[in-house]
């Protein structure tokens, strides 16, 4: 079953509309973004839907692409080479995100909660969980 498109108003923009809200520092994975999208369970239509993002500056570029990781916490790799992960992590880095020594990214440390927080960066290692209940990352695991 086809969940969406890229035209404007398809289930590629309730994605791009959430992605765009994840704050820098933070992350989310496949499965909430499409939850909060309004299309649980579609977890690979988040993944088209980012491999689909334009690239001019008014949409594609605006949309943080590289703050969606895989349940595992780990970047899903797009194909032969490191290319594309190597250059997602890097990003993650500059925002201050500090992948463990297996290269996986802790998702209560830095999982978005899915609530607006400020826009203005924080210092290096400042960069904390906003108050409130944590995620039910539960959900994401293989059993």
């Amino acid at each position: 079953m086809r969940h969406g498109t890229g035209r404007p108003g398809g289930s590629f923009a309730a994605i791009w509309k959430v992605v765009a809200r994840i704050p820098p520092g933070r992350v989310a994975t496949y499965g909430q973004v499409a939850r909060m999208a309004g299309l649980a369970g579609a977890a690979r239509t988040v993944g088209w839907a980012l491999g689909a993002l334009p690239d001019d500056p008014e949409r594609g570029r605006a949309i943080p692409w590289h703050r969606v990781i895989n349940a595992r916490g780990r970047v899903s790799a797009r194909g032969p080479g490191d290319e594309a992960c190597r250059r997602q992590i890097a990003r993650l880095r500059r925002e201050g995100i500090r992948p463990r020594a297996d290269g996986s990214i802790d998702l209560e440390r830095y999982g978005w909660d899915g609530r607006a927080t400020p826009i203005r960066p924080a210092a290096p290692g400042a960069l904390r969980r906003s108050p409130g209940p944590s995620p039910n990352w539960s959900s994401h695991r293989r059993a």
